[in-house]
Parts: C-alpha cells; structure tokens; sequence
C-alpha cells in the first residue's frame, strides 16, 4: 500500500484509483482533510477551506492535489507554533505558508488581507475567515458567496487564473444560480458573474436546440 501522495500522483494509475477514492468520501487527500480539520478545532485555530477542496464542499466535483486554507496571520502563527512537528512539517526549508502533512499531502496556506490573482490592491481582499465559513461535514468551509466573488476577482486580474472563471461557471450550472445572486457579490466582480452566466445559458439553449 502506497503512503506518499506525491507517489501515487506520479502513476497514472494510482492517481486514478485516487481520484476515484476522493470523489466517493475516502482516499489520503480527504483523510489529510479529516485530519486537518479536526487538529485545526482541538488547538481553537480558525481557519475555512478554500479553493477546490471549497468547490467540493460546495458540490462541484474536481480533483486537486492540494489543499488551500485561508487564515488570519495570528491563525498561521499558531498554526505554526502549535502543530508543526505533531504531523506536519514545512514544505521546503524556511517555508512560511506552504506545508506538507506526515503522508506528503500540500497544505498551502492564504492569510486575510491577501489579494486574490495578480496580488494587486482591489476591491476584493481574502477575508477573515470567522466572518465568511460555513461547516459543511465538519469541515469550515468559505461561503458559496465569497468563494465564487474570490475566483471571479482572481479570473479577471491574472491571466494564468482563467480556470477561476471555468470554476465559477461550473457552479452557475450546478447550483444553479441566476442573476439574483450577483446581489450578493462586490461590484467589482458583478459584471463578470452575469457575463459568465449569460455564457452558461447561451451554450444551454444552443445544446438545446442542436438536440432536436
């Protein structure tokens, strides 16, 4: 039985019985999830998922290799102070935010008053998570909300990002969600939600029509 993750990611097929195992509730990414959900609660540090782990929660299935957290820098602190040597441990030499579980599973970690995309100063900013989680499965997860206006502000600013807009389109047709929700998001990113969501209904209704 592989116990390094990063092995099982470098055979196709380990990776694929993987991904299979992490789609079904199971396999060593949702156990270093468990795991690190429940170290985060017993030391009272606060914290939300972020990312696609967020998307899964969330009920869009993608695999990462991955897990993203979002935390207060005094959260890291902690984080740091608390846990590193009872299961984790840097990811390279000197790291301050990247980490690796015992099984070599990456933790990276993204601290309130980062800026999401290019890292330039805009209307959105990474927020404290206490203020935008939700537990779904016992694991604090960020709002639908926030994730989505997060991914739509890192699409729009960082051209490497694009894949952030395909997230969010991917929810639009899950959830679904219409222009009702975009009430909910920072102007700054509004306009892009209902452009992505004219996009989703616009290749709907051709689908449609090309099936008769």
């Amino acid at each position: 039985m592989i116990t390094d993750f990063q092995t099982i990611l470098s055979s196709p097929r380990a990776a694929y019985a993987e991904g299979l195992s992490f789609f079904n509730g199971a396999g060593m990414l949702n156990d270093a999830l468990t795991k690190l959900a429940n170290d985060l609660r017993r030391h009272d540090i606060n914290y939300a998922v972020i990312g696609a782990i967020a998307l899964n929660q969330h009920g869009f299935q993608r695999f990462t290799t991955d897990i993203d957290v979002l935390m207060t820098p005094e959260a890291l602190e902690r984080f740091r102070n608390t846990l590193i040597a009872l299961g984790y441990r840097p990811a390279l030499e000197g790291a301050k935010k990247k980490f690796r579980t015992a099984e070599n599973v990456p933790i990276e970690i993204i601290t309130s008053g980062e800026y999401p995309g290019d890292g330039l100063p805009k209307p959105v900013v990474f927020p404290d998570p206490s203020d935008f989680a939700i537990t779904i499965d016992g694991v604090s997860t960020i709002t639908l909300e926030k994730l989505i206006e997060l991914k739509i502000a890192s699409g729009i600013s960082a051209t490497d990002r694009l894949k952030d807009l395909a997230d969010v389109q991917e929810m639009i047709k899950i959830k679904p969600l219409d222009e009702g929700f975009a009430d909910a998001l920072d102007p700054y990113v509004r306009d892009k939600f209902l452009e992505l969501l004219t996009g989703v209904r616009s290749a709907k209704n051709m689908n449609e029509e090309s099936s008769f």
